[in-house]
């Protein structure tokens, strides 16, 4: 029996694969999947268990809980200014807000702009709606930056919106204001939705000052915002994000949201709510450890023979650049992740898996311990000098 053409043209995610293969081994250290290694704040799953306990256990409003839309709406005052009434919608992650506010967007056949190396489950997203991938390639001379005027080169007519994501997944790479500017100029002249995917918001390092896409108010009626919890609060298995555009967006979205994952409980996100209220400091505390990992990261790789990093500016990845030492080893970087990890146990992802100008990369993640750190890059050492 045959199954759908949808899942038949789909490829399941790089990062995941790696994941999986790892699994099957033993002594492993994983830089794979971006998940922080932090557990939640210990007040926030106090505030979900006692809630538990209250007896919240039924279904919740569409468009999530008063509560957290109020709470989102306080957090945002000073930039979005959101109406929890109705420009907010909490979604399963923020990886199903992109997906409902791509559905909501985007018809088959349209074109939709992605700034590459990017996060695979775009283009995974993008083929569940239809619509056609305009590749823009951010280089790692211009600090992963997309050049504004390639931007403004892939627009077409069929072209429907642009997702745009700072800090990126996965070259830690944070958009400066002057390039903001200038693909806000482009995008208001164009009639274009934006999905501003700002997840890694938080955590931005070195002071570097963090511009947002939603800081330019007349995009505002064209943008769809995306954040969540996962990051922030370490709270990836909780399935917690949120999406803030304009009322007729939230609406449609909202109704695609209901015949999906419906509803998230009102445990979690009374929780969340919690955290935005309470728990700030917790999240400069783990940004603070992120830097200190990054530091350390970046450090030991320049010690490996074949490879060089451009420090990340935010999120918690390390795009390395293994073009040397693929060259030298004679193999693609799929190839060579998979042999690292199987000679010494290291788990990476292939920049390849983040469009096809990742070739040659690796991606880490430094989302784990120092000691996980130190071990996993003397592995990495001790494997390229083989080369």
């Amino acid at each position: 029996m045959r199954m759908s053409k949808l899942t038949e043209q789909l490829s399941g995610s790089v990062i995941r694969e790696m994941y999986n293969e790892a699994l099957k081994m033993e002594d492993t250290i994983s830089f794979t999947v971006g998940e922080p290694d932090f557990v939640t704040p210990e007040p926030i799953i106090a505030e979900a268990c006692s809630q538990w306990k209250k007896g919240l256990t039924h279904y919740t409003p569409n468009v999530g809980i008063p509560e957290l839309r109020e709470a989102i709406a306080r957090y945002h005052a000073a930039d979005l200014a959101p109406d929890p009434d109705g420009e907010i919608m909490i979604s399963c992650g923020a990886t199903e807000g992109i997906q409902m506010a791509l559905f909501t967007l985007v018809d088959p056949g349209d074109e939709v702009i992605v700034v590459t190396p990017t996060w695979p489950n775009y283009f995974g997203q993008l083929g569940m709606c239809g619509a056609r991938c305009k590749i823009v390639e951010a280089r790692e001379e211009n600090g992963f930056i997309p050049d504004p005027d390639e931007i403004r080169a892939a627009i077409s007519p069929k072209t429907k919106a642009i997702i745009l994501n700072s800090p990126s997944n996965p070259t830690g790479a944070v958009i400066d204001k002057d390039s903001c500017m200038r693909i806000a100029e482009i995008l208001l002249d164009s009639d274009l939705y934006i999905i501003s995917d700002e997840i890694y918001s938080r955590l931005v390092y070195d002071e570097e000052p963090y511009t947002s896409m939603a800081s330019f108010e007349p995009l505002r009626e064209r943008m769809v915002y995306i954040s969540g919890f996962s990051k922030m609060f370490a709270m990836t298995g909780w399935r917690l994000g949120y999406a803030i555009a304009p009322p007729a967006i939230i609406k449609n979205m909202t109704k695609l949201h209901e015949n999906g994952a419906s509803c998230l409980p009102a445990p979690s996100q009374m929780a969340a709510a919690y955290g935005l209220v309470h728990c700030q400091k917790e999240i400069e505390r783990m940004r603070e450890s992120y830097q200190k990992r990054r530091d350390l990261i970046c450090d030991l790789i320049g010690t490996v023979p074949g490879v060089s990093i451009r420090k990340p500016k935010g999120a918690f990845y390390a795009f390395v650049n293994a073009k040397e030492l693929t060259q030298a080893a004679g193999m693609t970087s799929k190839e060579l992740c998979m042999d690292l990890l199987r000679q010494t146990g290291v788990v990476t992802v292939p920049g390849s898996g983040f469009g096809a100008c990742g070739e040659g990369y690796i991606r880490i993640t430094y989302a784990t311990s120092e000691k996980n750190i130190v071990e996993g890059m003397e592995r990495i050492r001790e494997y390229a000098r083989r080369f």
